[in-house]
C-alpha cells in the first residue's frame, strides 16, 4: 500500500498538471467507488482544482465547494487516462476536466474494491470521515508528543506505527524500516519506550520518510512496493546492512496473515529470535 512518501510525491506530480484545471465530471464505474452521497460530486463541477495534497495515506483534491478524499488502498492508482476506455481495467472512477489535460482514472486491481472517493464539504475535512479518524501526521511529530502518545496506550510499537488512529502516514514497509533505523524491537511496548525511545523513533521516522520521498520524487510515476529501497522490509534472509558493523546476521521475519514484520536480531532484539506464528512451535 502506498505510504506517506509515495502519496506525497504523487500529489506533487498531479498538482503540477491539474491545479487550476476545471472539473467537468466524476464518473464512478461501480457503486463502491463513491463513498459519500452528500455533498454530491457535481457540486464541484465548473470549479478549478485549488490544490492537491495529502493527509496520512489519502490524496486530497480540493475545490472551492468541497474536497475529494481518495484512498488508493493496496494496489490503487490515480493516473492520467489517455485511452479513455469505456470499461478500463480495474477502473473505479474517472475525473474529467477541460480539454487541456487528460481525465484522471482511479483504478484498483484485484477484487476487493476498497479504493474510493469521499466528497467532503469545504471547512469540514478534519471533522468528517475518513480524515476525522486519523491521528497526527507521523512525519514531523516531535519526540515529546510521540512520547505522550506512547504513554497513553500499551501496544507493540510496530502495531502503533501502522495504526492510522495513532499516527498517520506509516504502513507496513515504513514500520519495518523505522524500527530497524531506530534499532528498536518491533515488539517493544510503547509504554516502556519513554522519551528516549520516542526520540529514537521520531528521528527514524524522519530519516525513513526523507529517504522514501527522495526516491519517489526521482520517479515519473508511483513506485511498486517491490521497487522501494528497504533495509529490512521484504529482505527476509538477506544480510543485515549493518553486518559490517556488528558482524554477520540476517534479516528475520515474523509472518502474519496480512503482513510480515522484518527485523535484525543483532540490531534490534539483542540477538533474540522473535516467535514466528508459522514456526514458533518449533522454537519452544
Amino acid at each position: 500500500m502506498p505510504e506517506m512518501p509515495e502519496i506525497e510525491a504523487h500529489a506533487e506530480r498531479l498538482a503540477a498538471d491539474y491545479v487550476g484545471e476545471v472539473l467537468t465530471k466524476l464518473h464512478p464505474f461501480n457503486f463502491t467507488a463513491l463513498k459519500t452521497a452528500v455533498p454530491p460530486p457535481d457540486a464541484a463541477y465548473g470549479h478549478p482544482v485549488v490544490s492537491i495534497g495529502r493527509r496520512g495515506k489519502y490524496l486530497l483534491i480540493e475545490f472551492e465547494p468541497l474536497t475529494m478524499v481518495i484512498h488508493l488502498m493496496q494496489g490503487g492508482r490515480l493516473l492520467p487516462d489517455e485511452k479513455m476506455s469505456k470499461k478500463p481495467r480495474g477502473g473505479q472512477a474517472r475525473l474529467t476536466f477541460g480539454d487541456d489535460v487528460p481525465p484522471l482514472l482511479l483504478t484498483e486491481q484485484g477484487t476487493e474494491r476498497r479504493a474510493g472517493i469521499w466528497c467532503v464539504a469545504a471547512g469540514e475535512l478534519d471533522t468528517s470521515p475518513p480524515i476525522d479518524k486519523l491521528g497526527p501526521e507521523a512525519v514531523g511529530l516531535p519526540a515529546e508528543a510521540l512520547a505522550e502518545l506512547f504513554a497513553r496506550q500499551s501496544m507493540r510499537v510496530h502495531g502503533f506505527l501502522r495504526d492510522q488512529r495513532s499516527v498517520a502516514g506509516i504502513g507496513r514497509r515504513l514500520a519495518n524500516e523505522v524500527c530497524w533505523q531506530a534499532r528498536i524491537s518491533p515488539f517493544a511496548t510503547t509504554k516502556k519506550l519513554g522519551l528516549e525511545g520516542a526520540t529514537k523513533v521520531a528521528e527514524a521516522i524522519a530519516v525513513c520518510a526523507a529517504e522514501g520521498l527522495e526516491y519517489e520524487r526521482g520517479r515519473s510515476d508511483m513506485s511498486k512496493s517491490k521497487d522501494r529501497p528497504s533495509n529490512a522490509h521484504g529482505q527476509t534472509g538477506e544480510p543485515c546492512p549493518r553486518s559490517d558493523e556488528h558482524g554477520p546476521d540476517a534479516i528475520r521475519a515474523v509472518e502474519y496473515s496480512g503482513y510480515t514484520v522484518n527485523y535484525c536480531p543483532t540490531c534490534q532484539t539483542n540477538g533474540k529470535i522473535l516467535a514466528d506464528n508459522t514456526t514458533s512451535k518449533f522454537l519452544k
